[in-house]
């Protein structure tokens, strides 16, 4: 069974991780997406299945769950479950590249235990909740009800903040990317 490293982003919602791996993603040639699996349904008409998320039926999920399918697992939001496949991260490694995760906090505490020093677990946050306010709201996707649940959850998922292994103060893209840059690549240049 082939073995790579593992990089994961985590984030409150809003925080920026989303552009920082897709960024890392075509600067690193050696990275591997891992895609998760989610119930949720497909946001416009720009998501893909396979591509974005594996969108699973809530049936397929739970037998996927049955059969021990998982690395992790949770309902992020009410009815919405979203998961780490392992046939996902044997796909990423048996291609020989390393797996870059882009997964809610709780995930990538989930993520950090499983794979231990072969993971670099990195919390994106931005300076304060008026910016991730901000943002939200500039992607024209949330109500104002889901805008306050979001922050809401935000709030929470700080606490967490000390569960990973370094934070990536995202308040100008274009150094976070930089610095994003040089913490993939020290990281896997070690043995």
């Amino acid at each position: 069974m082939a073995k790579g490293k593992a990089l994961i982003f985590s984030a409150p919602s809003g925080s920026g991780k989303t552009t920082i791996v897709h960024h890392l993603i075509k600067t690193f040639p050696n990275l591997g997406f891992s895609i998760s699996a989610s119930t949720r349904d497909k946001r416009g008409r720009t998501e893909e299945n396979g591509k974005d998320y594996y969108f699973l039926r809530p049936e397929e999920f739970k037998a996927k769950l049955d059969n021990d399918e998982f690395i992790e697992w949770e309902e992020v939001y009410e009815g919405n479950y979203y998961g780490t496949l392992k046939s996902e991260i044997q796909r990423i490694w048996d291609s020989g590249n390393h797996v870059i995760f882009d997964v809610d906090v709780k995930g990538g505490i989930n993520l950090k235990k499983y794979f231990g020093d072969d993971a670099l677990a990195i919390f994106v946050k931005v300076p304060d909740m008026d910016m991730l306010k901000q943002r939200l709201r500039d992607r024209n996707t949330e109500t104002e009800d889901s805008l306050s649940r979001r922050v809401y959850k935000a709030k929470f998922e700080m606490s967490f903040e000390d569960k990973f292994d370094i934070t990536l103060v995202n308040n100008r893209l274009e150094d976070s990317l930089m610095t994003a840059e040089k913490l993939v690549g020290e990281f896997i240049k070690q043995k």
